[in-house]
């Protein structure tokens, strides 16, 4: 789930219109957002285990109300956040100035910030965003076009097989009530093998992908083995 469709070269106006309205209840642990509370210590877990924060140069794209930003600060990192709903970068900025912590927020799209700042980030961090995108491909460019010679990128995105389907849509939105319906749609959802095919193109190479297992009924989710649902991958763009 992410909390907007910030694209290179354009804008997913629907994909925004789906958010803005609940962005306020962002950072509401029981909301519509609680998946990606619950998510993200994994998520963290796993960007910490493979790429140095402290003094990281970070760019998060597609913050959302800036949930991930925020820890990658407590873990030494200067992050940049950006996302294309104003809703959201409103609602990021105010919880950041409330906990004490500096966050260069902006309203501003991947191919603008790459354009402006190119090769300027040792971690590049895009979390369930892809599948709310038009261009996948286009979007794994401008990431590789965000990172410094040998920089990292991380990535994560829904699987696209029955598995999916039923947990990612049925269960999640439907019958666990976890995500509001229609957040997902099946056929934007992105298997490892297409991502990992873009990410060549993008000149970076994959380092390590693994599962994000959510548990419903514990509210719990860890690391896993099992990519056939949630994953998130790690890259590292050519070059020293």
């Amino acid at each position: 789930m992410s909390a907007t469709a910030n694209v290179s070269g354009q804008v997913d106006a629907a994909e925004i219109e789906k958010f803005d309205p609940i962005a306020h209840r962002f950072w509401d642990p029981r909301g519509e957002f609680k998946p990606l509370h619950v998510l993200n210590p994994a998520r963290l877990q796993f960007i910490a285990a493979q790429a140095k924060l402290h003094g990281a140069q970070v760019a998060d794209v597609g913050c959302g109300g800036g949930l991930l930003a925020e820890e990658l600060v407590r873990g030494g990192a200067q992050v940049t956040g950006i996302d294309m709903s104003p809703a959201m970068i409103e609602v990021a900025t105010l919880h950041a100035l409330e906990s004490a912590l500096t966050v260069d927020y902006r309203m501003q799209s991947a191919e603008s910030l790459a354009a402006q700042s190119p090769q300027a980030f040792s971690v590049v961090t895009c979390m369930e965003l892809l599948e709310h995108v038009p261009d996948p491909a286009a979007m794994m460019l401008t990431l590789s076009a965000l990172a410094t010679p040998g920089g990292h990128v991380f990535v994560s995105t829904l699987n696209r097989n029955l598995r999916s389907f039923l947990g990612g849509i049925v269960a999640a939105e439907y019958v666990f009530g976890l995500l509001p319906r229609g957040t997902h749609e099946y056929a934007r959802f992105i298997k490892p093998s297409e991502l990992a095919r873009a990410a060549r193109a993008a000149n970076l190479e994959l380092i390590a992908m693994t599962g994000l297992a959510y548990n419903p009924l514990t509210d719990q989710a860890q690391l896993s083995r099992d990519v056939s649902i949630n994953y998130i991958a790690h890259f590292r763009r050519a070059g020293t």
